[in-house]
């Protein structure tokens, strides 16, 4: 079992930045892709950022150029730097990876955290 845990949520004014972490941790064999999705109110769950252990990122459009995405391979952490936030980026926030577990890599998983809120608002 991968338990996720997430931090860095909050209010912040429209402009400003975030960053928000995630750490994994469990029966870890390894972990290929790790992202973030978020979801406002009466919408659906939507992909904000995610990076592959190699270190290629895919980014929503419409946050490209204000979030970034990385990753610590070696403590099986992810963060999203998130900057000139607008209020259309308030949303639960929650941490997503994917890999393999166990001894031996078996079997797959693919874990969420909790969420975490982020609020944009004057």
């Amino acid at each position: 079992q991968v338990q996720l845990v997430e931090s860095g949520g909050g209010l912040v004014q429209p402009g400003g930045s975030l960053r928000l972490s995630c750490a994994a941790s469990g029966r870890i064999f390894s972990i290929s892709v790790m992202g973030w999705y978020r979801q406002a109110p009466g919408k659906q769950r939507e992909l904000v950022a995610s990076i592959t252990s190699g270190g290629s990122t895919n980014y929503a459009d419409s946050v490209k150029g204000r979030f970034t995405i990385s990753r610590d391979n070696a403590v099986n952490t992810v963060a999203l730097q998130m900057n000139s936030l607008k209020p259309e980026d308030t949303a639960v926030y929650y941490c997503n990876v994917q890999g393999l577990g166990g001894s031996y890599g078996l079997p797959a998983f693919v874990s969420w955290g909790q969420g975490t809120q982020v609020t944009v608002s004057s």
